[in-house]
């Protein structure tokens, strides 16, 4: 009887989705028992599925039914981040609406995560796109109004003079429009924000609670940036013709310890920007430069490494530490959006500083040396061209009556000497929300010309997006110009009025759709209290790293900020969160239809099935790593289910030839393995041990009602990895219920004890013997053994001091002779 895995994969897909398998309920006797499992959802492309959504589905989707096995009330649904980019440029290059290419592609999604065995709660299936979804989203938005936490200011934005419309940053590359090529420029204009920097501190704070990978967290604390130092003012020279208080150059630096060694100031083409608006008369050449500069993109200004630019403005600041005047540059390393949008330069203790100096053959002075040895000392007061960049706090030298101070005591005395204000700073910025496009959550705000910003009432919710517009964009959002959107009246003075027409990031959208999960269908709230207590916060997250600082910082935001506003009663929404690995093409590089080396994983299921393409994916390595494809490797998984399924024909079950203690010590073994290695999500080495357990095991076909528990245990371990497989099994069996439907199995402590061990024994590192010992002996029963051993006995005879060592699987007894 061949393995035919289409017949068998859509038989149970079918069954299980008649039978609703996966959906849950709040079922209080059990809150307890209740875990949340959540995978980040996917933006519903019309290329579908790929195989890291495959990847981060399956590990949850194993970790789920192994629970639910186990006795859990688990939630596991999935939903899609439908808004965005991709969709509305699509309506535009082919005039159909987003609506419905977006519909086409969840219902692609849908086709393919079923045809994958995930056990998701399909009854709470949500789309961000849906009204009924971001009527929510747009409720939250007014709360935020409500509570000073969404706000409306001038900005700059990237703006495309031939498209007439703002671009996100991702729209532009190397300071052009991705779609026209046109040269970007900055503007200002009036946006929305929320007022994430009220949480800066706390959003630090609480990532010591939460069990996410460390470097995650690290790059939120970078994000964050907080940083304790003083606000300093440098008197230029060169605007009123000589130094005033009213001409100055603000910089904030958390090392002012190292102000004596400011050779040069540098401001940001932002700020440069600004003192061209209000007249500083400065230089073509200077000009010129903050207007290319202005054109770039922050991150890849960030990015530049070592390639430093910039212009002499022509001016001249006063160090006040020194009283020296040194020169006013504008660098485009140096960020608008960051600090004050300048720096002083100290390029012997900060290395972007010492390439730009030694790239415009600016002074480097070395002010700070080790507490010891001291550093070697520059001629010429300590003007030197040294190499190394000493960026560590140390002692002060060549900074006049400061000279011998620790760093850190310096940096008050000096703050008290010249007047520098004390002050904490945050390199994260407020999140701008605004968006001049079509296919996103419109701002539920209503502008009137007598009351200004108006709340949209909530019985009006959801402000649904209008379909009478042109998706080219004209410089306004597309919504500027539909009619029926701006037919309503002010809320207030009820005179004829219009509606914002931004829509929201789609970011917005997805930092709270963990809590809609809990109650997806609620008319009345986003979710009940009672669903959101049982449920949330959510017990494991599973996604990509990309999403470091961008969505997991906005979830966390809004999570604190539900919270303080009475509307949750935890603040962190993601207590473990783990990252799965990108999956690289055959060739070892990563996927993309221009490489031609996209594994579609519809064309593996159809071949292999879904539960190789399962086990594959979770056999490749570690969840975490980045792996290379390999169709030999799925191969080897669809030979291992064909071997086991091989087993199960007509009147035969599975035999293991061998002693019965053996036999029951191996069952057992796998048990604990593959139950702890599901735990830590270790699964390609459960797989391991499932392989390994039917090769060691001998397979044969005989009848023993013994053999048939053994049979039994072994596809109970094997459902979670190949649904489908050890359905069919279980039910061929006589079962006339799901396998999912019975009890994981446990293992014996006693059972896992082998009758004796083989112990390896090295004496000074190297092999010299092994003893045959009961598992339990003591550890100086072990040495008496050990040193009886004649080619261990010789060895430690030696006049020397010699170490034995005794190996016993995981324990590791360190026996030492003379």
């Amino acid at each position: 009887m061949p393995y035919n895995h289409q017949e068998i994969e859509a038989k149970w897909q079918k069954r299980w989705a008649k039978q609703k398998v996966g959906v849950v309920k709040e079922d209080g006797k059990q809150a307890e028992e209740a875990l949340y499992h959540l995978v980040m959802f996917p933006y519903p492309s019309g290329a579908g599925l790929h195989v890291g959504h495959v990847e981060s589905y399956t590990a949850v989707d194993i970790l789920t039914r192994v629970a639910r096995m186990q006795g859990r009330n688990v939630l596991f649904p999935i939903g899609y981040d439908a808004f965005g980019l991709p969709a509305e440029n699509y309506a535009i290059k082919t005039g159909v609406h987003p609506a419905k290419t977006t519909d086409q592609a969840i219902e692609n999604f849908h086709r393919q995560m079923q045809a994958l065995g995930l056990s998701f709660d399909w009854s709470r299936e949500i789309s961000t796109a849906d009204p009924s979804y971001y009527k929510w989203t747009q409720w939250l938005f007014l709360l935020f109004y409500q509570h000073d936490l969404a706000y409306r200011a001038k900005a700059p934005v990237n703006w495309c003079p031939s498209c007439n419309t703002v671009l996100a940053n991702e729209q532009v590359v190397d300071g052009r429009c991705e779609r026209c090529k046109t040269e970007v420029i900055q503007k200002e204009l009036e946006q929305w924000f929320f007022r994430i920097t009220k949480y800066a501190d706390r959003l630090l704070a609480g990532l010591e609670k939460i069990d996410w990978p460390e470097k995650i967290k690290l790059m939120q604390r970078n994000w964050i940036g907080r940083s304790e130092g003083a606000l300093v003012k440098f008197p230029l020279v060169g605007v009123s013709g000589q130094a005033d208080s009213k001409h100055v150059v603000e910089v904030f630096t958390t090392r002012l310890d190292t102000i004596f060694g400011a050779t040069f100031v540098v401001v940001s083409p932002e700020l440069a920007k600004k003192w061209l608006d209000v007249g500083w008369q400065a230089s073509a050449e200077v000009k010129a430069y903050i207007e290319k500069s202005l054109k770039g993109k922050m991150i890849e200004r960030l990015a530049r490494g070592g390639d430093k630019t910039g212009v002499d403005a022509g001016i001249r600041a006063v160090n006040p530490a020194t009283g020296k005047e040194v020169p006013v540059w504008v660098a485009d390393y140096v960020l608008g959006a960051y600090g004050t949008g300048a720096i002083m330069a100290v390029p012997a203790h900060d290395e972007r500083d010492a390439e730009f100096a030694k790239k415009f053959k600016l002074p480097i002075v070395e002010v700070i040396t080790p507490p010891e040895p001291p550093l070697k000392k520059g001629g010429n007061g300590g003007v030197s061209d040294v190499d190394g960049v000493f960026t560590d706090d140390g002692v002060l030298t060549h900074s006049g009556a400061f000279d011998g101070m620790p760093s850190a005591k310096a940096r008050a005395e000096i703050a008290k000497k010249i007047g520098a204000q004390t002050k904490v700073q945050y390199r994260i910025r407020d999140w701008l929300v605004s968006r001049q496009r079509y296919w996103g959550a419109p701002i539920p705000i209503i502008w009137c010309e007598t009351c200004g910003a108006q709340p949209v009432p909530e019985k009006e919710l959801p402000v649904e997006l209008p379909t009478d517009v042109d998706f080219k964009p004209t410089g306004e959002s597309p919504l500027v110009d539909s009619k029926t959107f701006h037919k309503v009246k002010c809320p207030k003075c009820k005179k004829s009025a219009r509606r914002e027409s931004d829509t929201m990031d789609t970011f917005v959208d997805s930092s709270w759709y963990e809590l809609r999960y809990c109650d997806p269908k609620n008319k009345k709230a986003f979710a009940s209290e009672d669903a959101l207590k049982y449920w949330c916060p959510v017990d494991l997250y599973v996604g990509g790293a990309e999403h470091a600082v961008l969505h997991l910082l906005y979830a966390r935001f809004f999570s604190y900020a539900l919270h303080d506003l009475g509307y949750l009663d935890f603040e962190e929404p993601f207590t473990k969160l783990r990252n799965q690995g990108l999956i690289l093409g055959p060739d070892g590089e990563k996927m993309s239809k221009s490489r031609g080396n996209v594994v579609n994983p519809d064309e593996v299921v159809s071949e292999y099935g879904a539960d190789a393409l399962r086990m594959y994916e979770m056999f490749m390595g570690p969840l975490e790593d980045v792996k290379p494809w390999s169709t030999n490797g799925i191969v080897g998984l669809r030979r291992f289910l064909e071997n086991v399924w091989k087993e199960l024909q007509p009147g035969f079950v599975m035999a293991i030839p061998s002693p019965e203690r053996e036999k029951e010590t191996s069952l057992q073994k796998t048990i604990k393995k593959v139950t702890e290695d599901v735990e830590k999500m270790k699964f390609n080495t459960a797989i391991s041990q499932l392989m390994a357990f039917v090769s060691q095991s001998g397979l044969r076909r005989e009848k023993d009602a013994d053999r048939q528990r053994v049979w039994e245990t072994f596809i109970k371990l094997l459902a979670p990895f190949a649904p489908h497989l050890a359905e069919e099994v279980w039910s061929k069996l006589g079962h006339k219920t799901s396998i999912f439907e019975e009890h994981w199995p446990t293992f014996d402590p006693d059972l896992i004890k082998d009758d004796v061990v083989e112990l390896a024994v090295q004496v000074n590192g190297k092999l010299r013997g092994t003893i045959t010992v009961a598992p339990d002996l003591a550890e100086a029963d072990a040495k008496e053994r050990a040193q009886a051993q004649e080619n261990v006995a010789k060895f430690l005879r030696i006049g020397i001091s010699a170490s034995a060592y005794v190996f016993h699987g995981d324990f590791l007894s360190r026996l030492v002779f003379a």
